[in-house]
């Protein structure tokens, strides 16, 4: 049985206000740290002119990456609070960033935890949460004319196909459960199709 885990469904975002305050959830399905500095730098660029952007993340069906940042609030009122609802609602490959619109009156770091805490909360809901399940992933090549048995072999195995290029040397990366992981392999090899293996995610 292979391994379960809970992320996002989908990119969600939200909008809590408090006192005149904007804070604009938006939580992010991510699967590696490229990922993630590819969205929050978008998110910066979409909010150039927000007081702060805070945020919280987890990666890996281990849990074994996590961050969080206040991005200038006072400490532990923002990125804290965010991270606190990924734990919450148990998810990995996520990322959730808050963007604040200070609005003229100081909101006191209860007032910010809450803030910050909601809108995260909104945004997950928002997205909807997913049961995923952990995967073995190989880097695939192979001649153009062995397509069709590529594209056999990932159908008998329900794999999925990501980063594929069609040149003539094909290349591809395949997800596999892991249960599937040494018949994937054997017809591949029964194929003469090169593979090496990536990583468990």
């Amino acid at each position: 049985m292979a391994e379960a885990y809970s992320t996002i469904k989908r990119n969600g975002e939200s909008l809590f206000k408090d006192r005149a305050s904007k804070f604009i959830g938006i939580a992010r399905k991510v699967s590696t740290e490229e990922e993630i500095k590819e969205a929050l730098d978008e998110i910066k660029d979409a909010y150039p002119d927000a007081g702060h952007h805070c945020y919280g993340l987890r990666l890996y069906h281990d849990h074994s990456l996590y961050r969080y940042s206040d991005d200038g609030e006072p400490s532990n009122s923002a990125g804290a609070p965010i991270f606190g609802q990924i734990q919450s609602f148990d998810l990995t490959n996520v990322l959730i960033v808050v963007v604040r619109y200070f609005g003229g009156t100081k909101l006191g770091v209860g007032g910010l935890i809450n803030a910050y805490r909601e809108a995260a909360k909104l945004a997950i809901e928002d997205a909807g949460i997913v049961t995923s399940y952990l995967k073995d992933y190989y880097s695939i090549s192979y001649a153009y004319d062995q397509t069709s048995d590529f594209k056999q072999i990932v159908h008998q195995m329900n794999g999925d196909v990501y980063d594929e290029t069609f040149e003539s040397i094909c290349k591809a990366t395949v997800a596999v459960l892991p249960e599937d992981k040494e018949d994937f392999v054997a017809l591949l090899e029964q194929k003469q199709i090169d593979f090496t293996y990536l990583y468990k995610r």
